[in-house]
């Protein structure tokens, strides 16, 4: 179960800055076999997978197309401080604190002042009490007591307090030159125990003032050079308690630990030492090619505003790329840098104040992707799973799956126990038939790029231009009018999901005595057909409108998407 569990999962590793999963079980952690999978052992598996993907499907949570409905509806949360819970309002100023802390100490991979060892004190002591057992040791010599001393820039000031004594007592010998022979002798014992008075009583102090100096050597030099300013980091662009943004990111790391604070701090603080030592910095201003544009790029924005990513795996059926790409390690290593720059060059565009988007929508293409059995692409996208889980937490908003084949449902049936309800709360799955449609649920038409039922591409026509979308009825027709009252160029874009349908159009002045002008006469656009959007227009010299006949012969029903605009143009 655990291989089973493992094998497809690259589906969603490679390119999702995913939320984190519960962890699996120690049992269900097995290593891979370095070899891939053979076509006997495949072809034996797929009996069981089948029957279990039947078993899947069985279920009331998929539709009778065999597409595995979302298992539930997830609404992202607010990241104003304001609207949060007291526990987590609280949770947030703890985080804080020990980010704070940790700045403070430069915990973050900085430099930190070097603390002074035990060892090196206890053997400073050592050193001092031997030191002072020698000196108690040896017999006093008031002559070179002076010279003994530690600290040198004392000697001067030592030595001119000796002399100041003895001229004085020279001139009090002088002043007396007149006693007797035995008052002189006294006079020189008088000078010679001023001497040694004098040097004994400036010992302790030197002394003194050396032990001070090596005290403050040893805790780190003086007072001014002790106080470190706190550690500056970014993360993503934003500073750490800078201002609010750095709550929204903090926000994250909580959100993903459940609000356990020690967690998120644990895993922030992994996070930070993890993009030093990555150099993601100087890896976001590298230039690592474009040979994996088509495999994942951003295009547009869904209703709620959030930045679109797709992943297209069926890319990887190229087998040239497939080899460029993850032949060997370095190759694997290569891949797994160009996909981390790209996500953060994605995430540094993102708005992180206050109620600003802040997330990601991923739609994960599964349409000819290689499958279970490319070992290769397994390693390369388990370890990125692996980063992106622990670095890059709460950063996708939804994750849509289209084109999902039946191996894929049975591999999410077996991983689907070791998800947190919030991360399955997060998936929406959609099989061939469906992936439109529920694309359309998140993302409008004009978003969607044409290769996924939708109308955005280079055109005439920019995305924030709307498109109106139809339903055509069974066995119907449907028309369209557009309405034009002065003399204009006409230009439409017009799209069936499918197609399979009849397609024609025509000018219908307003004037009673004008005649009807066949735009296009009225031609089946086939199912397989290699224009997925028919681009039109027309220039109209009165007014009138332009009319779209949809003919839908089928017996199922189909999705119509169209939008025009005119040109005002001067009539001959």
């Amino acid at each position: 179960m655990a291989d089973q569990t493992r094998n497809p999962a690259y589906v969603d590793q490679v390119v999702l800055a995913h939320d984190v999963p519960q962890q699996p079980p120690a049992a269900a952690v097995v290593k891979e076999p370095p070899q891939a999978e053979t076509d006997e052992e495949s072809v034996n598996q797929k009996p069981v997978e089948k029957a279990l993907v039947e078993e899947y499907l069985s279920k009331p949570k998929c539709d009778n197309q065999g597409n595995v409905l979302q298992s539930g509806s997830f609404k992202e949360e607010s990241t104003r401080v304001v609207d949060l819970l007291d526990n987590e309002k609280k949770a947030l100023q703890q985080l804080k604190q020990l980010v704070q802390e940790a700045l403070n100490k430069h915990e973050f991979g900085g430099q930190q002042p070097e603390a002074p060892k035990e060892d090196d004190e206890k053997e400073s002591a050592k050193e001092e009490a031997k030191d002072e057992a020698v000196i108690d040791d040896e017999p006093p010599k008031p002559e070179t007591v002076a010279e003994t001393n530690d600290a040198p820039a004392k000697e001067d000031s030592i030595n001119l307090v000796e002399t100041e004594v003895i001229e004085d007592k020279v001139a009090t010998a002088a002043a007396g030159s007149n006693t007797v022979e035995d008052d002189g002798a006294k006079t020189v014992e008088a000078i010679e125990e001023s001497i040694v008075s004098v040097s004994s009583s400036a010992q302790p102090a030197a002394e003194t003032e050396a032990y001070v100096v090596s005290e403050d050597e040893r805790k780190g030099g003086k007072a001014e050079d002790k106080v470190v300013p706190p550690e500056e980091i970014s993360i993503w662009g934003v500073p750490l308690l800078a201002d609010e943004r750095s709550d929204v990111i903090l926000l994250k790391f909580l959100r993903a630990r459940d609000f356990k604070v020690k967690e998120a701090f644990v895993m922030l603080k992994s996070t930070i030492l993890w993009r030093k030592e990555f150099g993601i910095d100087e890896l976001v201003e590298q230039d690592l090619g474009d040979n994996l544009n088509k495999v994942v790029f951003m295009h547009g924005f869904d209703k709620e505003g959030h930045p679109v990513c797709y992943n297209v795996f069926g890319e990887f059926r190229n087998k040239e790329l497939y080899q460029k790409t993850f032949s060997d390690e370095e190759k694997r290593q290569n891949f797994l840098r160009w996909r981390i720059q790209f996500l953060e060059k994605s995430i540094r565009k993102l708005d992180f104040r206050p109620g600003g988007i802040c997330t990601i929508v991923q739609v994960n293409d599964l349409k000819n992707s290689p499958g279970p059995a490319k070992w290769e692409l397994r390693q390369a996208t388990k370890q990125a799973l692996h980063l992106l889980q622990d670095n890059y937490p709460e950063f996708v908003a939804r994750q849509v799956f289209i084109n999902v084949p039946w191996w894929y449902l049975a591999v999410n049936k077996m991983i689907n126990p070791f998800l947190t309800q919030r991360t399955k709360s997060k998936f929406v799955f959609a099989g061939l038939s469906k992936s439109a449609d529920t694309l359309f649920r998140y993302i409008t038409a004009e978003q969607v790029p044409v290769k996924y039922g939708g109308l955005s591409k280079d055109s005439e026509f920019a995305t924030t231009e709307t498109v109106t979308e139809i339903t055509v009825k069974s066995a119907a027709k449907h028309t369209v009018e557009f309405p034009v009252t002065e003399a204009c160029l006409v230009r439409w874009e017009v799209r069936v999901i499918g197609w399979g349908v009849s397609y024609g159009a025509e000018f219908v002045p307003s004037g009673e005595n004008s005649y009807a002008v066949i735009i296009q006469k009225a031609r089946k656009v086939a199912a397989s057909t290699e224009e997925p959007v028919v681009c039109d227009n027309f220039k109209v010299g009165e007014a009138g409108k332009v009319v779209l006949t949809i003919h839908n012969p089928s017996s199922k029903k189909k999705k119509l998407l169209y939008r025009f605009k005119s040109h005002p143009t001067t009539s001959h």
